[in-house]
């Protein structure tokens, strides 16, 4: 054990000097509080640390204990449906120590040691184990099956393992003998430094669907399962709405949701409404099958840059089960503001705005972390994270939304316009973008149709028209276009409505699967093509839209149910026979 005794209190961040050994993001505690801290700086005998707890009261000459090991994270059976703080400590377990606010110094492990579990072996005596090799099966809630892990990077010979039976998360349920002949014991728990990635074997191309039953996201601009996402927008754009939306429906089996530096009443509501969300495959709570780490704008600084860490290596321990994991950090703007105090405090050199010049690769290090692998232990499994940012006044040019945006592959830009004009979510089709595309080229044929992505072409390019044909008709007015052009922009207008703006609130709209988003683009398209025909064959566009059709395709998302698509086929059907009665009645007319 080493000591230092404080020397210079600044905030979140002190000195400690004296004979004590310590070693960078070593752990430590620091005077008669134990407040916990991490080393981030040493300069010969003198350690710089940031402390994830508040330090008022807190004196020089006070002493500082060292552990000699990193922030790590106790990793084992229970994580699933906890609420932690930004360093792993459950709240619940808080709030029953020191009530409604947490106390300082408070130590608790993440994992309940005393909880008993039901431990199903999968190896056998004699079988050899390495790093990640599955020893037995523990069932943590009724949808995710913890896998118990060898936690030794080494090659052994399991000499002792339990059988089926009830165990603590403490126990030993297996002992293993190296090479060497040295025996290892091994319990249902694990621990693993924060900033450490956990090493996988082989790294795969990121090629299925994240499906997240949101249709602008979904068709135009999807992310892959172990992709990365921007969701960038500021004050009261959607993005914390948009972000739960994800959480809730999107197909990943298990979903880690990190609040970093929000407010409290953002985090209240994530905490009050996912235990009470029902899965809707699996007809359970949300709950079991979501981790949340509450870091709120009013906790420590110094943790508040810690719990996307966190975060990220639990997404990574259920990983290697071969679990599809999606992260949720909202937002990583407070993430990157808490390194800008900490930075300051350390005296170091400003970049742009104030942030540190590490900036970039702390984003690099954080969305590197994502990805498709295959596991030592022969599992697949995936992360994607999606991050969302909050530039001061939606000004994307700030240096988190750029630096941010160079490290991931698909950008959600959030448009102050379209969320005050009430069309949600506002992800702005004009300058978001996927680069996702031709990896899923094969998933979307296979797995919808093998006409999607060029309908999505087509509908892009009808959006594109209309943004050009706006900018005219602010200069000249709508009157002098053509009928074909005003087609375009009163088709844009209903796409707009019943495609891209999307109710959360809705039962039926809330989640849409992929199959009703390709037949609501074949419907639109059909509408188009048919309306051009009679356009072209000299019908004013006025006759066309007083048959209704197009009024009627916004509100299609509502009065065709998800699972009545054979709906799509009657109702195109009655386009074609209105539209070209009115051609007929046209003709007589003439």
């Amino acid at each position: 054990m080493q000591k230092k005794k404080v020397v210079s209190i600044n905030g979140s961040v002190i000195l400690a000097k004296g004979e004590g050994d310590f070693a960078m993001h070593d752990i430590v505690h620091i005077g008669n509080l134990k407040l916990l801290g991490e080393v981030i700086k040493i300069e010969k005998d003198i350690a710089t640390i940031q402390v994830y707890e508040n330090t008022t009261g807190l004196k020089m000459g006070e002493e500082v204990i060292g552990e000699e090991e990193a922030l790590s994270l106790v990793l084992g059976p229970g994580i699933m449906g906890n609420i932690f703080d930004g360093i792993e400590r459950p709240l619940h377990v808080l709030k029953q120590k020191s009530g409604d606010f947490i106390e300082r110094g408070m130590d608790c492990v993440g994992v309940d040691l005393e909880k008993i579990w039901h431990f199903v072996p999968t190896m056998k005596i004699g079988e050899t184990v390495h790093f990640n090799s599955i020893l037995g099966e523990v069932p943590e809630t009724e949808l995710i099956i913890h896998k118990i892990m060898c936690p030794f990077d080494m090659e052994a010979e399991i000499i002792e393992i339990q059988a089926e039976g009830d165990y603590t998360a403490g126990q030993v349920i297996a002992k293993v003998k190296n090479t060497e002949g040295e025996i290892f014991e091994i319990t249902m728990i694990q621990k693993w430094p924060v900033r450490k990635p956990r090493p996988y074997k082989e790294r795969l191309i990121a090629k299925e669907l994240l499906v997240t039953g949101q249709r602008v996201v979904d068709t135009f601009f999807p992310i892959a399962k172990g992709g990365t996402a921007m969701l960038p927008g500021g004050f009261g754009t959607g993005k914390t709405m948009l972000q739960h939306q994800l959480a809730k429906w999107s197909d990943s089996d298990i979903i880690v949701y990190i609040g970093c530096g929000e407010r409290g009443n953002e985090i209240t509501e994530v905490l009050e409404d996912f235990p009470k969300i029902m899965d809707p495959r699996t007809k359970q709570s949300l709950m079991q099958r979501t981790v949340l780490i509450a870091n709120t704008s009013n906790m420590p600084v110094a943790a508040r840059e810690a719990s996307i860490y966190t975060g990220i290596t639990i997404a990574e321990y259920y990983r290697d089960m071969g679990y599809h994991v999606a992260i949720m950090a909202d937002s990583t703007s407070r993430w990157a503001e808490a390194l800008r105090e900490i930075s300051g405090r350390l005296e170091e050199m400003p970049a742009e705005e104030g942030f540190p010049s590490y900036l970039p690769s702390r984003l690099s290090e954080f969305y590197g972390r994502a990805g498709a692998v295959k596991s030592f232990n022969g599992k697949l499994g995936s992360i994607s994270i999606i991050g969302a940012v909050s530039p001061q006044g939606s000004d994307f040019s700030e240096p988190v939304t750029q630096n941010t945006k160079r490290f991931v592959h698909t950008f959600w830009a959030l448009s102050r316009n379209l969320a005050y004009s009430r069309h949600y979510p506002a992800v702005d089709w004009n300058i978001s973008y996927s680069e996702y595309i031709g990896e899923l080229t094969n998933w979307y044929e296979e797995n919808v149709d093998i006409e999607f992505l060029d309908l999505r072409q087509e509908i892009l390019k009808i959006l594109e028209e209309e943004n050009k044909l706006l900018e005219i008709a602010r200069v000249i007015g709508q009157d002098v276009l053509s009928d074909s052009k005003k087609l375009i922009l009163q088709v844009s207008k209903a796409f707009r409505i019943g495609f891209l703006q999307q109710s959360a609130l809705n039962e039926i709209d809330t989640f849409v699967p992929i199959q009703k988003q390709f037949e609501m683009m074949q419907t639109l398209l059909l509408i188009y093509e048919k309306s051009l025909h009679l356009i072209e064959k000299g019908i004013p566009i006025s006759e066309i839209l007083q048959t209704g059709i197009l009024a009627e395709y916004e509100n299609l998302k509502f009065s065709i149910k998800n699972d009545e698509l054979e709906k799509f086929e009657t109702y195109n059907i009655s386009v074609k026979n209105r539209l070209k009665k009115l051609e007929e009645s046209y003709k007589q007319h003439l």
